[in-house]
């Protein structure tokens, strides 16, 4: 099972609406952002469907808010990991700060983990409401929307005038001014949607840049290991430093490096055939 999953495995190209979408359906939630997992209590029932009554849903509490409560459903979390001797370290102190890129990784490497179980088939007799009852408050369907809009009237908060956007409050102090049959409410659905697109694309980037950071650390080691002294004369180690410090981005060096390499051994065939 992919208790060990890489940085680069696709388990992480997973997009978040994907992760909702699984989750949602999976649990019969309405999660519209990766944030409202922060407390680990959606992270502790994905356990218990995927291995019913290991956890001990009475522990877990749904209405977890303050960082202590998230905390304590993220032990039960951990116990249940220990539990079944997954090998895996939850960043706790930075799961409960909310943050998108951290919650979206671990929610990732979840769902593979629980896909990686009797192929992700889940039991038929299992009922996430249910279940869900038996420990804090439930956190049904509807009362994850009231959470939702909530979280969305905060996220409309005018920095510059302390106003509130919304249908029933004006942008900024004054009425803003629009076109022709149009109102606030337009205005406010083009926010919502471009923040959205924002903090996509700003995953997409942190992504990327965990890609081009692995990569470079692998190309670092092995320019490292061309320059131990026993091995930076090799034909093989200097073919690859110079793929390595090739200057033209435009052209591969690789022909080259191949072509020294295939010279350098058909010399020191030479050479061999002589010395017999």
């Amino acid at each position: 099972m992919a208790t060990n999953i890489g940085m680069m495995d696709s388990a992480y190209f997973v997009g978040r609406n994907e992760i909702l979408t699984w989750i949602n359906n999976r649990l019969q939630l309405n999660l519209s952002r990766v944030e409202e997992a922060a407390s680990g209590a959606v992270q502790c029932q994905m356990m218990d469907m995927t291995y019913p009554g290991v956890v001990p849903m009475q522990k877990v509490n749904f209405d977890a808010k303050s960082e202590y409560d998230m905390i304590q459903n993220y032990k039960v979390l951990q116990d249940v990991f220990n539990k079944l001797k997954i090998e895996k370290h939850i960043e706790v102190n930075r799961l409960v700060k909310g943050r998108p890129l951290d919650n979206l990784e671990f929610l990732q490497w979840l769902k593979r983990y629980c896909d990686s179980v009797n192929g992700g088939i889940m039991n038929e007799n299992y009922n996430p409401v249910e279940r869900r009852s038996k420990g804090g408050k439930d956190r049904s369907s509807k009362g994850s929307q009231k959470i939702t809009k909530s979280l969305q009237a905060n996220n409309m908060h005018n920095s510059g005038s302390g106003e509130t956007v919304g249908l029933s409050r004006p942008y900024g102090p004054k009425q803003a001014k629009t076109g022709a049959g149009g109102d606030v409410a337009n205005y406010s659905g083009e926010i919502q949607a471009l923040s959205k697109e924002v903090t996509d694309l700003k995953l997409s980037v942190d992504l990327l840049e965990k890609e081009r950071d692995f990569y470079f650390a692998k190309l670092r080691d092995i320019e490292i290991l061309c320059q131990t002294p026993e091995l930076e004369d090799l034909p093989v180690a200097v073919a690859m430093k110079k793929i390595l410090y090739s200057a033209d981005a435009k052209e591969s060096a690789l022909v080259e490096a191949q072509e020294y390499l295939s010279q350098n051994l058909n010399a020191e065939e030479v050479e061999a055939e002589d010395e017999h």
